[in-house]
């Protein structure tokens, strides 16, 4: 399957009340929990179903909540080691990283 095509169909629902977006896999809800300050957001947490575990789908989510940080004109700061790891492999997101912020 082209990963360019799961980004174009995703569709992400912006939860400010639970503070996390939101995807539904399958009819069940995965999530990426964050926290605003100062034109940053802080990606804390990723929370999916039981027996999840499509890597991929995670990536392409990630990808689609970059491209938001970059329409909202704010910087990522990845808290979960998952994230950071995720925005050290894809390195044209770097760029999202506030100053003095290295993964």
């Amino acid at each position: 399957m082209n990963s360019e095509l799961i980004l174009e169909k995703m569709e992400i629902k912006d939860n400010t009340f639970a503070r996390q977006f939101e995807t539904l896999v399958d009819g069940k809800l995965v999530s990426i929990e964050y926290s605003f300050q100062e034109k940053k957001i802080f990606l804390t947490r990723i929370n999916t179903f039981e027996g999840f575990d499509n890597e991929e789908f995670i990536t392409d989510f990630l990808k689609n909540i970059m491209e938001i940080a970059y329409e909202r004109k704010l910087k990522v700061v990845p808290i979960l080691p998952k994230i950071a790891a995720f925005m050290r492999k894809n390195t044209t997101y770097r760029d999202l990283l506030p100053p003095g912020i290295k993964i």
